[in-house]
């Protein structure tokens, strides 16, 4: 069943962001991720306000965490440490039907 990694970002230093930007992608794509949502319109209805909200699609919850605790995401956070104020959940997926 797939599962559902939901990221809330606001940039504080985009060039250093960049460098997260630069590997982050390599470590989804080592996972099976898929891009749901990224950037584009938000509104905020309920808490913190941030000012990217991201979506990824990944095979199961197994494959979720074990991008995050990867070592191609491990180095892809390290350069986004003090560069963004993040929040980043991982969600397993609904059966249906």
């Amino acid at each position: 069943m797939a599962a559902y990694w939901i990221a809330h970002v606001t940039v504080t230093d985009p060039d250093a962001y960049a460098g997260y930007q630069a590997l982050a992608p390599k470590a989804f794509a080592q996972f099976g991720a898929r891009f749901l949502a990224r950037g584009g319109t938000a509104e905020t209805l309920e808490g913190p306000a941030f000012a990217r909200h991201v979506v990824i699609e990944f095979p199961d919850l197994a494959a979720a965490r074990a991008c995050y605790e990867s070592d191609a995401y491990s180095a892809a956070r390290a350069k986004r440490a003090g560069a963004a104020n993040v929040h980043i959940v991982i969600v397993d997926g609904v059966k249906l039907g």
